[in-house]
């Protein structure tokens, strides 16, 4: 090696000494705010979550005085007769109606969004695109802009205040996010399964039945639980469509609705725990839902962009 050369190596090592040990120094100190700030932000956040929803189950245990003296204090009897009284005052109906509506609208919505979404990932033919966006663009548009047309659509039909009525509208209304969801989720499972299917000679039918739709199971459960929790949360919807029609129509509120018929009834002679009981009623179910499937959910949410 030259003079110059090492001369102007030693130089360089000379101005790099001391400085190659302080930026892993200032990159960890950079990750250990970001890391305070995001756990910090994470954990104020699940407090403005959960803190309310305690504050709910807990006031469903007091009596309207203890509610009205203090709203934070602990109730003096755990006793669960005011669920009863919540539930003898409609709300089983009401979770019953729910149940019923959910239990044929959100299989319908997940057989015909799935068959949709496969056709439009798998097979190419003349407006497919454009058939793609028109349910893409279902997603974007407001519930609102098309109640008043809904609701002579389904007068016609004869089906106001019916089961059938409102699971139509919400398979309908669900259609454009599961297409838009499992379009995508399709898209990722490998192609040489569907070949080799067809090669050995199945059927459209039955390669989707057999052999593609197990294969999006993550998805479809992901999907699945979000068209849950929306059709059970609903309100909009069935307040427009689920109206006695006469005075020998009975009323098939479900429990959003349900909610506001027992705050109206109740009056002046309020009686706070037991809506705040059936609030949890109306609740509970969900939670329990979400958290069962907790896990399969995040899978089938990051398995499209993993694969």
């Amino acid at each position: 090696m030259s003079a110059p050369l090492k001369e102007s190596t030693a130089a360089y090592d000379e101005r790099t000494v001391g400085k190659e040990p302080t930026r892993p120094a200032a990159r960890r100190g950079e990750g250990i705010a970001l890391n305070v700030f995001s756990h910090g932000f994470l954990a104020l956040w699940a407090l403005l979550i959960v803190l309310p929803l305690l504050w709910l189950v807990i006031g469903s245990f007091k009596t309207d005085a203890q509610i009205g003296g203090s709203a934070f204090g602990w109730p003096h009897d755990w006793s669960f007769d005011v669920f009863r009284r919540a539930w003898d005052k409609g709300i089983g109906d009401y979770f019953l109606n729910t149940v019923i509506v959910l239990v044929f609208s959100v299989p319908l919505t997940m057989l015909f969004g799935s068959m949709a979404a496969y056709v439009l990932a798998r097979y190419r033919f003349p407006g497919n695109r454009l058939l793609y966006y028109f349910f893409v663009a279902g997603a974007m548009f407001p519930v609102f802009l098309a109640l008043v047309p809904l609701f002579f659509m389904v007068k016609r039909l004869d089906m106001l205040n019916t089961y059938q009525g409102l699971i139509l509208v919400y398979v309908a209304y669900s259609m454009p996010f599961t297409v838009f969801f499992m379009h995508a989720f399709f898209r990722t499972l490998p192609t040489a399964v569907f070949e080799a299917a067809v090669l050995d000679g199945a059927s459209h039918t039955r390669t989707f039945f057999q052999v593609m739709l197990p294969m999006a199971k993550p998805g479809l459960i992901s999907v699945g639980i979000f068209n849950t929790l929306g059709q059970w949360n609903q309100f909009i919807l069935p307040t427009v469509l689920m109206q006695p029609q006469s005075g020998s129509d009975p009323e098939r509120y479900v429990l959003t609705q349900g909610l506001i018929q027992l705050q109206q009834q109740q009056g002046y002679a309020s009686d706070l725990p037991v809506l705040f009981a059936g609030v949890t009623i109306a609740m509970v179910p969900m939670l329990v839902v979400y958290l069962s499937f907790q896990r399969q959910v995040q899978a089938g949410l990051t398995s499209a962009t993993l694969k």
